[in-house]
């Protein structure tokens, strides 16, 4: 299956047809010879593969970091591609020539991911700061120059258009002003216009193996499939990627990204804390392509979403055509990579009740690194108090079963007890009647118990630490 796709590449209008399912990577190397996007990994965990997509939205366009890697060539139809051949225009950028300036590059392997993660901060914020800087390229290793350069190219370069940068009403202009980005990023907007009208639809026409979100480990783990077969972009077309408040709900489309969750301003006020711990799941490349339908289909056992949104006794909307029907999410997983999904379905949103005032929440994960792995164990709870008892409780673990669990026996204990030690260590032991953990790579079955036991002591210390002291459980 070959699609027609049209879009724009650096300052080129592109038109091919090509199987949608082709990495973005490959696609930029081998066809249009943009060899400076490197495959390193091919696993998203380096970063050389870096390249900007960039949405038309209203009258601007929006550009976020990918892994080209990851990336499906079929959904940067009607977009703008940016790898680093596109970033300067006769001349070093801005960001290029503070790598130089502090001697930034020594092979030079990791360099494009690093010049293009961070080209994209500065295109995508309006106030900046070095630190912010330095986290914007979250994901992009370098494994002979040192981060400490790299981290002194961000800072520089953060000097230079902060000082340089003082028309904010156009954004883009002003970057093209201060030498950050080439003059054809100005008629970006317009050409994309024109190829969106000149856009037709065909989602419907598709009969397809594989039905692709973000991609981020099916890419991984079937990428030489996924070209021999017919496959479906929801990331393009199908599914919706809004985050809502209606009629006392949180309603999240399953195409929103792990990043739209961190900047949702609902999410915001409904969990204060939650975004800073989702900066724990993956890189901001990863966070950018990562959906919420596709971390809960995928179901992973440590998955961070779901562990999240299991506590919150959240409700899954599937579609099948125009038919839709509910089930409650912790009863959509049967066994290890089972769920109760028919043929020919899909998830199209995620809900849960908005918390009550004065309810708590809280999500806990540990791994072998503090960022950018998968957790060893995870954990969540949301719990309602009147005074000091507990009038309703929802736990749910990860990496301690075959499935995403809901600890159903000790939500159930917790509910209607008082908030002390006394409640909270017998809830503890019988967490562990609930859990099966196995050895693996991220640690024996036995250490993995004892994790989820101090992990559910932990949320208690977090949030009552009035209530609760962290000595008497030590």
């Amino acid at each position: 299956m070959k699609n027609k796709l049209k879009f724009i590449c650096n300052k080129d209008e592109i038109g091919t047809f090509v199987h949608p399912g082709l990495s973005l990577m490959d696609f930029l190397r081998n066809n249009l010879a943009l060899t400076g996007t490197k495959e390193g990994c091919r696993e998203g965990d380096c970063g050389a593969c870096t390249v900007l997509i960039g949405e038309l939205q209203g009258k601007q366009v929006q550009y976020h970091s990918v892994n080209s890697c990851l990336f499906p060539v079929g959904d940067v139809n009607g977009k703008h591609v940016v790898t680093v051949e596109g970033l300067n225009d006769g001349g070093l950028s801005v960001v290029q020539k503070a790598f130089v300036d502090e001697g930034a590059s020594q092979c030079g392997f990791c360099t494009p991911g690093f010049i293009v993660s961070l080209t994209g901060y500065f295109i995508s914020n309006k106030v900046y700061s070095a630190i912010d800087a330095a986290y914007s390229m979250d994901g992009n290793i370098c494994r002979c120059t040192g981060h400490s350069s790299i981290i002194r190219a961000a800072k520089r370069s953060t000097e230079i258009l902060a000082s340089n940068i003082t028309n904010h009403s156009d954004h883009i202009l002003s970057l093209i002003k201060g030498g950050l980005i080439p003059s054809y990023f100005s008629e970006i907007p317009s050409r994309l216009k024109i190829i969106k009208q000149q856009q037709i639809d065909e989602s419907e026409k598709n009969i397809s193996s594989y039905f692709i979100s973000g991609g981020t480990d099916l890419f991984v783990q079937k990428w030489e499939d996924i070209l021999n077969n017919d496959i479906k972009l929801l990331s393009s077309n199908g599914l919706s990627s809004s985050i809502k408040e209606e009629n006392g709900k949180c309603i999240i489309g399953a195409n929103a990204t792990v990043t739209d969750l961190i900047n949702s301003p609902i999410i915001s006020k409904i969990f204060p804390s939650l975004g800073e711990q989702l900066k724990l799941f993956g890189s901001l490349p990863i966070r950018n392509m990562a959906t919420i339908g596709g971390n809960i289909i995928n179901a992973s056992p440590i998955a961070d979403m779901t562990n999240i949104f299991l506590a919150l006794n959240s409700t899954l909307r599937l579609k099948r055509e125009n038919k839709f029907r509910e089930i409650p999410l912790r009863d959509f997983y049967k066994g290890y990579k089972s769920i109760d999904l028919l043929d020919g379905e899909l998830i199209d949103e995620i809900s849960f009740r908005i918390p009550k005032e004065g309810s708590y929440f809280n999500f806990e994960k540990v791994s072998q690194r503090t960022f950018l792995d998968i957790a060893s164990a995870n954990s969540s709870i949301y719990i309602e108090l009147d005074n000091s008892i507990i009038t309703n409780c929802s736990l749910s673990a990860g990496g301690v079963a075959p499935i995403p669990l809901y600890l159903k026996q000790t939500s159930e204990f917790l509910s209607g007890k008082e908030l002390n030690y006394s409640s909270i260590s017998e809830a503890a032991t019988i967490t562990l009647t609930e859990i099966s953990p196995i050895s693996d790579a991220r640690g024996s079955a036995e250490y993995k118990s004892i994790l989820l036991r101090q992990l559910i002591y932990a949320h208690f210390i977090k949030l009552f630490p009035d209530k609760i002291n962290i000595k008497e459980i030590a």
